[in-house]
């Protein structure tokens, strides 16, 4: 049997294992999948550290798929399924992909990808629900192999792309899960997790975001490789989470701050019939909460409300209970066991208690990561090996509670998403009337911030709408439609420093006046 799957599947093999929106998979089922998944993946050529794509949505092939690499040493890179072509051809060359597996829906842009003849290191195409020229049917990939023991098993996992201060999308190798390690490490890794989060290792986990962002991932995936039945679904709607949530005994389900804006605005009678008491803890992170949708939350579920702050490079770095943030409001609570928080100021020198600077993170246990083919962005990030920044500024109180208060990086949360300016404004500068461009996060009641444009016009160029609607397509025909300004403001000169940094603060900051923190 498959090393993760074994126990479960030799206890309650005709129990449900997987459910998505399309079909279910018992234990058993998984367990045998998994063996003929590895075993069609070596003889596909795939091989321990080798580096495979998977371009799709919440569906039972993609946990299938992340456990078959997880047992064979794989590493497996969840790519955006927003991501336009262009986007999807870079990450699959930066990473190196050998094979790639994308679900029906994407097929056109994955076709569209592989048409710019961009990505050399592909050796096979795989369509997962469709069929395509140039793809082989996942069905017929897996079926012909044994479902026998695979032999050699060790550990493989994900390297998550994230959006860069410059430039294109950065892969995170994280030292935790380095390919050809022993399954213990992710034994451990994944009960550890679970004992500090609080989720059952037999319980039933919702996952109602995508799976290719880090959080969802991890607290999906590792809930999972414990014995957790995962119930997903591909797109997010607060009535239908409230039934699945009641419907599967939901114990456990990682939410985001607009999710929850979602969940409130559902119709009375949706509410009233909700019954949760299946729910044991439900996790929020990703982006900052406004505390009146919190407290809201909170007041409507109970105290099984808690919240994490973290990231893709350093994972779950603190942890606030209910209880925490009602007696602290704001914070994202204390740092975990396995880490230690310094605030520091530019010099680096740590700052007294209180006050406010960026926040560094070590993991006691060793773990780092660097960013793959970015030395120099892996340096920048770090104080010293092992120590590093995510480039967020806050501080400690006395009783060792981590509060936020803005990020020294440009970076923008929206809707739980980490979007970064930079890539966003090396588009719009190529648009044949634009001569500058400045791309900033604004307040929005829903998402938390949505993305806002500046743009400086060549001469002789009129600003109207009809241009704005133009530079925003513009942005969605090379980027993830996300990704593009929700709207354009034109000016005349940016407040540049002689050396010519820009003073995106002061295009920034009169958005958020009279707010009480800037992210």
């Amino acid at each position: 049997m498959a090393h993760f799957t074994a126990r479960v599947a030799a206890n309650r093999g005709g129990a449900i294992a997987l459910i998505d929106d399309r079909r279910t998979l018992s234990w058993a089922e998984l367990d045998a999948r998994t063996n003929q998944l590895v075993h069609a993946l070596r003889a596909a050529g795939l091989q321990v550290q080798d580096t495979i794509a998977v371009f799709a949505g919440n569906c039972v092939e993609y946990f299938e798929i992340m456990l078959a690499c997880t047992h064979s040493g794989i590493v497996f890179v969840p790519v955006n399924w927003h991501f336009s072509a262009e986007e999807l051809a870079y990450v699959i060359n930066d990473s190196g992909a050998k094979l790639l597996l994308v679900e029906d829906a994407y097929l056109a842009t994955a076709e569209t990808a592989i048409a710019r003849g961009e990505t050399p290191t592909l050796t096979k195409c795989i369509s997962i629900r469709g069929q395509a020229d140039g793809f082989e049917a996942f069905e017929d990939f897996v079926a012909d192999q044994p479902t026998t023991d695979p032999k050699a098993q060790c550990l493989g996992g994900p390297m998550f792309y994230t959006s860069g201060t410059t430039g294109r999308p950065k892969g995170v190798k994280s030292s935790t899960f380095a390919a050809g390690a022993d399954l213990a490490t992710m034994e451990l890794i994944g009960g550890g997790l679970a004992q500090m989060l609080s989720i059952p290792n037999d319980g039933t986990t919702y996952i109602c975001g995508p799976v290719y962002h880090s959080a969802q991932w991890a607290f999906s995936f590792l809930p999972f490789i414990n014995g957790s039945q995962v119930v997903m679904r591909h797109r997010f709607d607060g009535e239908q989470a409230l039934m699945d949530i009641d419907t599967h005994n939901v114990t456990n389900v990682h939410l985001v701050p607009t999710q929850f804006h979602r969940l409130l605005r559902v119709e009375e009678t949706a509410r009233n019939g909700f019954d949760g008491k299946s729910l044991q803890v439900v996790w929020h992170g990703a982006a900052p909460c406004p505390p009146t949708v919190k407290q809201a939350m909170i007041d409507w579920w109970g105290h099984v409300i808690f919240e994490y702050y973290g990231s893709t490079e350093g994972s779950i770095v603190t942890t606030a209970t209910s209880e925490d943030w009602l007696a602290k409001p704001g914070t994202v609570g204390k740092p975990t066991p396995i880490v230690e928080i310094t605030i520091r100021d530019d010099d680096g020198n740590v700052v007294d208690t209180g006050e406010s600077g960026e926040i560094f993170v070590k993991n006691l246990m060793g773990s780092d990561f660097e960013y793959h083919n970015e030395p120099e962005k892996t340096a920048s990030v770090h104080l010293e090996p092992g120590t590093y920044t995510f480039g967020d500024i806050g501080y400690l109180d006395d009783d060792g509670y981590l509060f936020l208060s803005d990020r020294k990086i440009d970076m923008i949360i929206s809707g739980g998403v980490n979007i970064y300016p930079a890539e966003i404004e090396a588009v719009l500068v190529t648009h044949p009337r634009i001569e500058d461009a400045a791309v900033f996060g604004i307040p929005n009641e829903e998402f938390g911030e949505e993305v806002k444009a500046a743009v400086k016009l060549c001469p002789g160029v009129d600003a109207n709408d009809a241009l704005a609607e133009d530079l925003i397509q513009h942005c969605r025909d090379h980027l993830a439609g996300y990704k593009a300004p929700r709207s354009i403001d034109f000016v005349d000169e940016f407040p540049r420093h002689e050396t010519g940094k820009l003073y995106k603060r002061l295009l920034r900051d009169r958005y958020w006046q009279d707010r009480t923190s800037n992210i």
